[in-house]
């Protein structure tokens, strides 16, 4: 079978995203996809950066991570996109990328792309839900399929029952309120074996996954 390939492509502002981005690296890999990760491009200016600690810090620990190019987008069957909120809506870090496809979009090679989306907000009720739906609503006009972890595996309950997408709580330096280390894997998981099904075909796809939905049952 061909070999999937998934690009995680993120921003982060105080690394939260940065290191969901990384889970689902991990989570991927796990599912036998060759993954690369890529960041944004960053619009604020220096001087912005400069007035926050953390967003500094982390800026300067991760000025080596390669930045993400339209080519990663063509190159990949499966996109992991992570983004904080921002007044419930993505960051123009984001935006700008995803208004930047659009020569991909108008030569269909964007369709049939499987994505799934994570999100981050400074309390629970901060907008995560709406900016992973936002995003979807620009992985439609692409054509994409998007995958969600729904309700598909118990450990969604343990970490704020999100089923468009792992989402998390942090504090105002980026530190994470709640474990969302095996969400992320399962999501990033599924999004793998679905373009799988997509790319090679299956006959037996309805039985994959047929224990954790009996789990899921005595929850």
């Amino acid at each position: 079978m061909d070999k999937i390939k998934a690009a995680i492509i993120y921003y982060s502002s105080t690394g939260a995203n940065y290191q969901l981005a990384q889970w689902a690296a991990e989570g991927a890999g796990q599912a036998g996809a060759e993954t690369r990760i890529r960041k944004v491009a960053e619009l604020a200016p220096e001087s912005a950066i400069a007035t926050n600690a953390a967003w500094k810090k982390h800026a300067d620990a991760t000025r080596n991570i390669e930045t993400a190019e339209l080519h990663d987008l063509e190159w990949a069957d499966v996109l992991i996109f992570s983004a904080p909120t921002r007044y419930g809506n993505l960051p123009a870090q984001m935006k700008q990328f995803l208004d930047s496809a659009g020569s991909l979009w108008i030569s269909g090679k964007l369709v049939n792309k499987v994505v799934t989306a994570m999100s981050s907000a400074q309390n629970v009720h901060g907008g995560q839900e709406a900016t992973i739906l936002n995003l979807y609503t620009t992985m439609y006009h692409w054509g994409a399929i998007v995958v969600t972890p729904g309700y598909t595996n118990p450990v969604l309950y343990t970490t704020g029952g999100n089923p468009y997408g792992a989402s998390v709580t942090v504090d105002d330096t980026g530190n994470m309120k709640e474990n969302v280390k095996e969400a992320v894997l399962h999501q990033a998981r599924r999004a793998v074996t679905v373009a799988l099904w997509i790319k090679n075909g299956s006959t037996n796809h309805e039985a994959v996954g047929e224990d954790q939905y009996k789990e899921l049952a005595q929850v």
